[in-house]
C-alpha cells in the first residue's frame, strides 16, 4: 500500500532534519513524504531541496499567521498515497512508525496514536548530536529518568509489535483513549477527502487539528482505534505558545455538531485541485 506521510512544519529545520533521518530508517519503505510548510522560508526550501534517498514533496503558502489547517490541506492535495499519516514538525517517529500504521490500517477506521514528551535537557543533547534519538527508541530503559518528568508520558514509548500476542491482548482487555491527537493519526485518503479535509474556518486555533476532526470522523461513521504503543514517536521539547481557542470557535463547532455538519464548508474545496 502506498502511503503519504504529511509533516506540518514551520521554520524549525533542525527538528525536521531529525524527522527526515528517522524516515530514512523506516522498516516500511513504500511511502512518500509531504512537507506541508505554513510559510515560505528560503532556508527551509534549500534544506528540502537537498534531501536525498526519500520521495519528498514540499508545499508552501504565504506566512500570514498560523494556518496549519490550510497547510495540511495543501499536503493532502499534493499527496498520491492511498493512505495518509499525519505528524507534526516537532515529533520524531520510531523506525517502525509507518509500518505500524500500515499493519493496523482498516477500512472505515482512523488510527490515533500518542507521543513521548522529551525533556528540555534530553532534547538539547539530541540537537547537539550527543544523543542519537534512535538510541532512546532501542534502549528506552536507559532513559528511565524520563518517567519522573512531569507529563513525559514515558509509558507511550514502550513498543509492542502489532503482529505479536501482547498488543491484541491488551487492546482487548484494557480500555484505551481513542481521541485523535493531531501529531499522530492516520486514515485512508478517500475518507478525509469526503470530509473536505481540515476545517480552515477556525483561524489560529488548535480545534481543527484534532478536536473538530475527531467528531467529524465519528459522525461520518468511521471508527477511531488506538495505535498507542505501536505507532510511537518522540515529541521534542520547545517553548509552548498556547493558542486561544475562543468562545466563538467552540460555539461554531458545537453548532456544527448539533447540525451533524461533518463536511466542513472551508477546506479542500478552497484549493485548486484534489
Amino acid at each position: 500500500m502506498r502511503v503519504s506521510v504529511i509533516i506540518a512544519v514551520y521554520k524549525d529545520i533542525q527538528s525536521l532534519s531529525l524527522i527526515i533521518t528517522a524516515l530514512k530508517r523506516q522498516t516500511y519503505k513504500n511511502f512518500e513524504v509531504i512537507i506541508a510548510e505554513d510559510g515560505e522560508n528560503p532556508q527551509m526550501k534549500e534544506y528540502i531541496e537537498n534531501i536525498k534517498d526519500l520521495d519528498v514533496k514540499h508545499t508552501t503558502q504565504e506566512d500570514i499567521g498560523v494556518r496549519k489547517a490550510r497547510s495540511q490541506n495543501n499536503g493532502i492535495v499534493a499527496s498520491s498515497g492511498e493512505y495518509l499519516i499525519f505528524i507534526d514538525g516537532d515529533c520524531v517517529p520510531y523506525t517502525t512508525f509507518v509500518e505500524a500504521h500500515v499493519v493496523l490500517a482498516e477500512s472505515r477506521t482512523v488510527l490515533s496514536g500518542r507521543r513521548v514528551n522529551l525533556s528540555e535537557f534530553l532534547t538539547q543533547k539530541i540537537n547537539s548530536g550527543i544523543v542519537d534519538i534512535m538510541d532512546i527508541e532501542k534502549r528506552l530503559y536507559k532513559y528511565i529518568g524520563l518517567a519522573f518528568e512531569k507529563n513525559s508520558k514515558y509509558e507511550y514509548g514502550v513498543y509492542l509489535s502489532p503482529t505479536g500476542w501482547l498488543y491484541p491482548l491488551l487492546s482487548k482487555f484494557r480500555k484505551r483513549n481513542t481521541s485523535i491527537l493531531g501529531c499522530n493519526f492516520s486514515c485512508f485518503r478517500k475518507d478525509i477527502v469526503i470530509l473536505n479535509g481540515f476545517d480552515e474556518g477556525y483561524g489560529e486555533t488548535s480545534l481543527s487539528d484534532d478536536t473538530d476532526l475527531d467528531w467529524r470522523f465519528r459522525a461520518f461513521g468511521l471508527q477511531i482505534k488506538s495505535c498507542k504503543n505501536v505507532a510511537n514517536q518522540f515529541h521534542l521539547w520547545h517553548k509552548y505558545n498556547e493558542r486561544d481557542i475562543g468562545i466563538f470557535y467552540w460555539e461554531k463547532m458545537i453548532k456544527n455538531k448539533e447540525e451533524n455538519r461533518f463536511v466542513c464548508h472551508e477546506g479542500l474545496n478552497s484549493h485548486n485541485r484534489i
